[in-house]
């Protein structure tokens, strides 16, 4: 599991720039939609490294989920989006894809924190004291 959350954010990484080069036009790995998001991922992944891994937990956690809602809600013709989406089953389908690289980051992400949080409580008493 250890190794599964830091490789899996990659692949959500890689399922935002696949999108990315797909639907916007001029798309490249420098571009601001696509490499900041890049740096974002590497540092998260680094911190993951770190005894600050319940924080790159989380981060990568809230990442994965706002990834995962911006693959549904910019493929929706909202008024309160600034662009007009395409409603082609292409770019559906590079959104189903994008949203479901974000999927097994969320997930192992949620379950390493559950875990850990679960092995930390069995170590009290019930009330917060160790056992």
């Amino acid at each position: 599991m250890v190794i599964l959350v830091p490789l899996f954010a990659v692949l959500g990484w890689a399922g935002l720039f696949i999108h990315n080069v797909a639907d916007l036009p001029g798309q490249t790995l420098l571009s601001p939609e696509s490499f900041l998001p890049l740096l974002l991922t590497a540092a998260l992944v680094a911190l993951w490294l770190t005894a600050w891994r319940p924080v790159a937990a989380w981060g990568l956690l809230v990442l994965g989920v706002l990834n995962l809602i911006g693959a549904v809600l910019t493929v929706l013709p909202l008024p309160a989006l600034p662009f007009d989406p395409a409603q082609t089953p292409f770019h559906y389908g590079f959104h189903v894809l994008y949203g479901a690289t974000q999927l097994p980051v969320v997930i192992t992400a949620a379950v390493w924190l559950r875990r850990r949080n679960s092995t930390d409580d069995s170590s009290t008493d019930g009330n917060g004291a160790a056992g």
